[in-house]
C-alpha cells in the first residue's frame, strides 16, 4: 500500500514521442521527488499562512509530480505556462529554495535620508528667512531653491510633492497665531527640532549632543471649581421617560467660591522613554523650578548629557541678578534649549497637558486640593503603564497638528 502524497500520483513514465520518424523533446515536469519531498509539499499547500508566492509555487510543483502537464496546470492555477515551465525548471535546479521568493531591495531611492530632511526642513521654514521676497513656497520656487542651494541636484514639481507628502508635509492654511517676535527664532526652533530628530532615533547625536531629550513646563493655576465636561446618561425626551426612575445626569455647579488656592503641576516628557513625570507645588518660583530640574536629572545617571526643552517664562533664565539656572545646566551636564518667544508649539508637553485634561479634569468637581492632586498623579501613573492607548494618541497626535 502506498501512503501519503504518494496515492495521488498519477505515474506518468519520461518518454520521448516519435511522431513521422522524428523525436519529440521530452515535455517538462518535475524530477522524481522521494516520500519525504512529496509530503513536504503536500504541508505547503494545505497550509493556512504563509508567502502566497510559496503556495502557488509548491502547488505548481505537486501537481507536476501527481502527472499534469503544464497546459492542465496553468488552467488549474490562472497563471501561464511559460509562468509555470520556469517554476518546475526552478524546482529541478534548486529544490525547495526555489519556492520561497528572493525580494530584492529594489530600485535605490533618488534622494538620500540627509537630503530628504533638508527638503522637509527648507520647507517649513518661511522664504523671508532665507533672504527671499516671497510670502510663501510654491512647489516651482521651493524646487529651484533647493537646486540653488545644492540640496539636490534635480528634482520635478511632482516629485518634490511625492516626497512631501511621505515626509508628513502638506500645503495648509493658515492659522490664527502669535507670531513670534524673537531674533533667534530659526536657530532655537532648528536647535528643538535637532533634538527631537536625535530622541525619535531620526538623528546621531553628535559630539556634545544630548542622549536624553526632555520637554518641561508648568500647568496650570490649577483651581478648584466645577470643570465643564461628557458624561454617558439616559436620554429623557418626553415626560413618561422621565418617569421611569432613569438617573438624570449630573449637574455642575453654578455658584462656588475658590478659597483653597491655587496650585501648579511641574511636568516634563521623556521624548526617547514616551514617559511623563510630574510634581504638584505651590508657586512657580526660581527655586521651586530649580527642585524639580535637580529631581529630572536624578533620573539619569551623571555622564548622560541631558537637554531640557523649555519656555521663557522668567523662572527659566538667568539673569544678572540671578545665575543659578545657568550654573546648576553648567555643572549638571544639562543643555537647557530654549524655544522662540510665541513659539510654545515647539514643546511637545503641550500635547500631553491637552490629553491631561481630557482624561483628568473635564467634568471634574474636586472640592480639595488632594482629592485633584491624587487624580493627577494616578493618571500620570497610568499613562506611562498605557502610553499606546488609542484615544491618548489621537489626542496628543491631534493636539500637535493643531
Amino acid at each position: 500500500m502506498v501512503s501519503g502524497w504518494c496515492s495521488r500520483i498519477l505515474v506518468v513514465s519520461r518518454v520521448c514521442w516519435i511522431q513521422g520518424g522524428g523525436v519529440v523533446a521530452e515535455r517538462v515536469r518535475v524530477r522524481e521527488i522521494s516520500n519525504d519531498e512529496g509530503n513536504r509539499l503536500l504541508r505547503i499547500v494545505r497550509r493556512s499562512s504563509g508567502s502566497v508566492v510559496t503556495w502557488r509555487r509548491a502547488q505548481m510543483v505537486l501537481l507536476s509530480a501527481q502527472g499534469m502537464n503544464v497546459v492542465q496546470i496553468a488552467e488549474v492555477t490562472f497563471t501561464s505556462e511559460d509562468r509555470v515551465r520556469a517554476v518546475i525548471h526552478n524546482f529541478n535546479g534548486d529544490g525547495f529554495d526555489s519556492l520561497y521568493p528572493r525580494y530584492a531591495g529594489g530600485r535605490p531611492p533618488t534622494f538620500t535620508l540627509p537630503q530628504r530632511r533638508q527638503v522637509k526642513k527648507v520647507a517649513l521654514s518661511r522664504p523671508q528667512d532665507h533672504g527671499l521676497p516671497f510670502s510663501t513656497w510654491s512647489l516651482t520656487k521651493l524646487a529651484e531653491f533647493l537646486v540653488a542651494e545644492g540640496v539636490v541636484d534635480d528634482i520635478s514639481h511632482e516629485g518634490l510633492r511625492v516626497l512631501l507628502r511621505e515626509e508628513g508635509v502638506s500645503f495648509q492654511v493658515i492659522k490664527t497665531w502669535k507670531q513670534s517676535t524673537d531674533p533667534d527664532f530659526e536657530t532655537k526652533k532648528n536647535r528643538v527640532l535637532e533634538l527631537c530628530d536625535i530622541a525619535d532615533a531620526k538623528a546621531e547625536p553628535g559630539s556634545g549632543d544630548p542622549t536624553v531629550v526632555l520637554c518641561m513646563d508648568e500647568f496650570g493655576p490649577l483651581n478648584l471649581l466645577p470643570r465643564p465636561g461628557r458624561q454617558w446618561a439616559a436620554v429623557a425626551s418626553n415626560a413618561s421617560s422621565r418617569n421611569d426612575g432613569c438617573q438624570r445626569r449630573r449637574r455642575r455647579r453654578a455658584t462656588y467660591q475658590r478659597t483653597l488656592g491655587v496650585r501648579y503641576l511641574f511636568a516634563a516628557y521623556d521624548l526617547g522613554a514616551d514617559k511623563l513625570y510630574g510634581h504638584i507645588k505651590t508657586n512657580k518660583k526660581r527655586s521651586t523650578f530649580l527642585g524639580f530640574c535637580r529631581y529630572l536629572r536624578s533620573l539619569y545617571p551623571p555622564e548622560v548629557r541631558i537637554a531640557i526643552v523649555l519656555d521663557n517664562f522668567s523662572p527659566h533664565l538667568s539673569t544678572t541678578v540671578d545665575t543659578r539656572v545657568g550654573d546648576w545646566a553648567t555643572d549638571n551636564n544639562v543643555e537647557l534649549a530654549y524655544v522662540p518667544t510665541n513659539a510654545s508649539w515647539l514643546n511637545r508637553i503641550e500635547a500631553q497637558f491637552q490629553a491631561l485634561r481630557y482624561f483628568t479634569l473635564d467634568g471634574t468637581d474636586h472640592r480639595s486640593h488632594e482629592e485633584q492632586n491624587s487624580m493627577i498623579r494616578r493618571y500620570i501613573r497610568w499613562r506611562n503603564t498605557n502610553a499606546g492607548d488609542k484615544t491618548l494618541r489621537e489626542i496628543t497626535k491631534r493636539a500637535n497638528v493643531a
